[in-house]
């Protein structure tokens, strides 16, 4: 086995398997990995987070513990990526309940347009819709939020939302439906105008 930690070893174009397999006595393996997730758990802990400087601290937290822990890790029908979201959600429920503040999740405008019930006729109101949506959003519980991101952010399918989730593909459609319901109903009751005047006592 020993030619397979020969320098010359192209780790791009192995799998996520047979990387991790290799990273438990190769530092260089792990950096393949550490790589090619790098972006995703930047991403994922930083909408959690809505801040940099956290975000950046929490993201080295996720793989140092990862490269510490790798020779535990045992692919059972959770994936390495798995693993690693998983390690960034405990990371930042701790953060969270460690600091006793709510949570903030700044979604891009795909979200909310996604998630937008009608397309409204005028800019104005699209604004106005969009700004509700993601105050709606933030009231709404962690694991809600959780799935959103998972969702519309990270762009990933029911089933690999239920692997990091520990919930069943099923399970995560009736927390989407639910969630979505959730939100129009919380939306629905703020009354036309009220953001907008909200905003503009804030800048008065």
């Amino acid at each position: 086995m020993k030619f397979l930690f020969s320098k010359r070893i192209d780790f791009t174009e192995l799998d996520d398997k047979d990387l991790v397999a290799l990273a438990k006595e190769n530092k260089a393996a792990f950096g393949e990995l550490y790589e090619r997730y790098l972006p995703k758990i930047y991403s994922y802990v930083y909408y959690r987070t809505g801040n940099v400087h956290d975000a950046e601290d929490l993201t080295a937290k996720v793989f140092f513990r990862a490269l510490s822990h790798i020779d535990n890790f045992v692919e059972k029908g959770a994936p390495f990526q798995a693993w690693l979201y998983r390690i960034a959600h405990n990371l930042v429920a701790n953060w969270h309940r460690d600091r006793s503040r709510r949570k903030i999740i700044a979604l891009d405008d795909y979200v909310a347009d996604s998630l937008k019930s009608e397309a409204p006729d005028r800019l104005t109101e699209e604004s106005e819709e969009r700004n509700q949506l993601l105050e709606a959003v933030r009231r709404l519980p962690e694991d809600r939020q959780q799935l959103l991101l998972l969702k519309f952010v990270e762009q990933m399918s029911n089933a690999e939302i239920g692997t990091i989730m520990g919930r069943t593909e099923g399970a995560i459609k009736s927390l989407y439906h639910r969630t979505l319901l959730a939100l129009r109903e919380d939306m629905n009751q703020m009354p036309p105008g009220e953001l907008n005047r909200r905003q503009g006592g804030e800048e008065g």
